[in-house]
């Protein structure tokens, strides 16, 4: 059904609408990145502005954000600011994860960077070292700061083995 004509939602077919399991709605609403449905019980529903936040979710985890930022990022949106994120392509801001990706490394994705070399653009390698930790590497950086970006990783990953 289009959001245009339809004003609210039960849980699960927010859920489905936004393309998130129901699960994840309630976790929002309980992080705080939703607000929270005006009525309880059975008779909840969600109306569009949940919709419009879920959906502006997905864009901004798209572009790798966490989920700090990403409440911090909504609090800041006007309305027409949040239909506008909500209504943009996520496969436009996210590019495809990098194929190589050490198995202790935890997720591994390439974002393309502004930059200010000639070039005009850097890939990004992004580890997620820990919840809330990460590391970015610029696929132009020097062998020096590849082999401390994977002393370091290498050390998260023993200090999480104990």
């Amino acid at each position: 059904m289009s959001t245009t004509t339809r004003k609210e939602w039960k849980l699960a077919e927010l859920a489905q609408e936004a393309g998130v399991s129901p699960r994840t709605v309630r976790y929002y609403v309980q992080r705080g990145l939703l607000p929270a449905p005006p009525f309880k019980g059975p008779d909840t529903v969600y109306g569009e502005e949940h919709l419009l936040r879920l959906k502006a979710i997905r864009v901004l985890q798209a572009r790798f954000l966490p989920l700090d930022a990403i409440q911090v990022e909504l609090a800041r949106l006007s309305p027409e600011e949040l239909q506008a994120l909500a209504e943009a392509d996520p496969a436009v801001e996210a590019p495809a994860p990098a194929p190589s990706m050490p198995p202790t490394a935890g997720p591994v994705k390439t974002s393309p960077r502004a930059d200010t070399s000639e070039a005009g653009v850097t890939s990004w390698r992004r580890w997620e070292l820990a919840p809330g930790l990460e590391l970015h590497l610029a696929d132009t950086a020097d062998e020096k700061t590849r082999a401390l970006a994977e002393r370091v990783r290498a050390l998260i990953q023993e200090s999480q083995e104990r």
